[in-house]
């Protein structure tokens, strides 16, 4: 590991399990930050998602205040802002707040996915393709805004104006790499999902990587799928909760987070499906050995700064207890010569 350490963090999607409120789901999300906050964890990030019964991390900087106002140290951030969502000036305002509320604990991930349907995101803003492809420019603003030379422009933010709120460029493709390295900002890569560009993106941003007053040299952050439990067995069981929403996600039937089951014949052969197999490349699922030997070498491979981890799981204890296995596979790793 040449004596890197890997900072390791959450991110949370606040999946509804059957049987479960949006109330419970989201008092649900805070336990496992209070616990991510006593395990070392770096930062908890909120998606954002529209229209999906079994989501609710839609108003992602509304969950941020909530966790953030329950935990100490931890760092809470978005995973990210769906930009072309929303007008910049807005997600100044918010996220500002939240800084001032909350200092040196926020941070603001930018991605330009609709987190939703074509329709929905035409519902969200009309003139949503447009904007999307306008992210560089919309980024920008951001930026402008929380700029302490902003104070003498006619449009203003005067709450952000030298405020610390780090920008995160997010992306699941290789466009964003080339923007993250081109801005000096860090680049987190959704690889939990979309593995197929992850190292092409990572070279691409660590190759054009411009040092900027941000950061002076590239920060990488990957998302993976991590399920740790006692043995391989359990882990694997706890694991089709997660398989089971992606084939619903493939077929169009997005309903709540099915209960963990025996890895049937029909559904190892739907597990490896090509689509299935290709988007659930980057899960990590075993035993604390079992899983330590495969991020071990998912970190020599890729080189990454940070973990961000995606442990969608029917039961909040289940989740507690992977999340506690995996904090002590990565003090382990850190603690290795």
């Amino acid at each position: 590991m040449n004596n890197r350490t890997i900072s390791y963090s959450i991110l949370e999607l606040a999946i509804v399990s059957q049987g479960q409120s949006f109330k419970e789901t989201l008092n649900n999300s805070l336990v496992l930050a209070k616990e991510a906050e006593e395990l070392g964890y770096k930062r908890v990030w909120f998606a954002e998602h529209h229209n999906s019964e079994s989501v609710g991390s839609s108003a992602t900087s509304v969950l941020i205040g909530y966790v953030a106002e329950n935990t100490s140290k931890l760092r809470v951030g978005s995973g990210g802002i769906m930009l072309p969502n929303h007008a910049p000036l807005i997600i100044v305002e918010q996220f500002s707040t939240l800084a001032h509320l909350y200092p040196g604990r926020i941070d603001l991930g930018l991605g330009r996915a609709p987190g939703t349907d074509q329709e929905t995101a035409r519902e969200i803003r009309s003139d949503f393709m447009q904007a999307a492809h306008s992210f560089p420019r919309e980024v920008a603003k951001i930026q402008q805004y929380f700029s302490a030379d902003n104070k003498a422009a006619k449009v203003r933010v005067p709450m952000a104006e030298g405020t610390d709120v780090p920008v995160y460029i997010l992306g699941s493709s290789t466009d964003s790499a080339h923007l993250a390295a081109q801005k000096g900002l860090p680049y987190a890569f959704a690889s939990h999902f979309a593995t197929t560009h992850l190292h092409n993106a990572l070279s691409i941003y660590r190759d054009e990587f411009e040092p900027s007053e941000f950061l002076e040299k590239p920060y990488t952050i990957a998302g993976v799928n991590v399920y740790v439990a006692d043995t391989d067995e359990e882990a694997q069981e706890l694991f089709t909760s997660l398989i089971r929403m992606f084939i619903g996600i493939l077929t169009g039937a997005r309903d709540p987070l099915y209960p963990p089951g025996p890895m049937t014949d029909d559904l190892e052969e739907m597990f490896h499906h090509p689509a299935v197999q290709q988007m659930l490349k980057y899960s990590f699922v075993g035993s604390r050995e079992t899983v330590k030997r495969e991020i071990k070498q998912f970190l020599d491979e890729t080189q990454v700064d940070e973990l961000i981890v995606v442990s969608t799981m029917f039961n909040l204890q289940d989740r507690l207890k992977s999340a506690r296995l995996f904090s002590e596979i990565m003090t382990e790793i850190n603690n290795e010569d």
